[in-house]
């Protein structure tokens, strides 16, 4: 989600804003957001007739992307200029990023539910991440922790701008389980991608859960 943020910052042209210097574009968008009519644009949440747990967002990006292209057009704008309904571009666009976020999010829990994967009393949700450093996503998941009553847990925002943490967590979980350990140097190998845990995503398609609605427009 942060990359799809940062593009859609780079198409508004949000790094010469005034009140979006020095920002990442995830936090450009997340403040300019506050201004914004989140119901202006609709714009179509990523995958919602899939059945599983799969976050998408390069088609919502792409949406985003013309949409801001024909306002521009629309407007007579220059490159660099800002449109009239920058905010309520932001909003829209950091809304319907957040309801797949939690539409997807909502699907994995009913499954852990559903297949009593999770022991009484421990229902939590952990959101870590440069997605957890927003917080009107932390707020949307917080709706969706109490109307299932789950614990949320976020770090500071401080401490989620590095995945450092949860790369070295990977290699605790891995090395509690005996996978993956290797004694002889010359064995090491270079993993672009390491997944976490066991991959249960056709499980997940198999159950066919569908999300019911929640409001998110916090």
């Amino acid at each position: 989600p942060g990359d799809m943020l940062d593009k859609v910052a780079r198409s508004l042209s949000l790094h010469n804003h005034p009140e979006c210097s020095g920002m990442t574009g995830g936090r450009a968008i997340e403040i300019l957001a506050q201004q914004g009519n989140v119901l202006r644009y609709k714009f179509t949440v990523p995958m919602q007739r899939y059945r599983d747990c799969a976050f998408s967002f390069a088609g919502l990006q792409s949406e985003i992307t013309r949409k801001i292209s024909k306002e521009e057009k629309a407007e007579g704008l220059q490159e660099g200029q800002h449109l009239s309904c920058l905010p309520d571009l932001a909003a829209a666009s950091l809304y319907t990023m957040t309801v797949h976020i939690a539409e997807r999010t909502h699907r994995a829990i009913l499954f852990c539910k559903e297949k009593g994967i999770i022991p009484p009393g421990k229902e939590t949700l952990v959101v870590s991440g440069g997605v957890a450093s927003n917080q009107y996503v932390r707020r949307s998941l917080q709706l969706l922790a109490d109307a299932t009553n789950f614990t949320l847990i976020c770090p500071p925002p401080r401490l989620c701008t590095d995945n450092g943490v949860m790369i070295a967590w990977n290699g605790i979980e891995k090395l509690s389980a005996g996978l993956d350990i290797f004694y002889n140097v010359e064995h090491f190998r270079y993993e672009p991608k390491a997944p976490l845990g066991t991959n249960i995503s056709e499980q997940v398609k198999e159950a066919f859960i569908k999300v019911p609605a929640l409001n998110l427009a916090v």
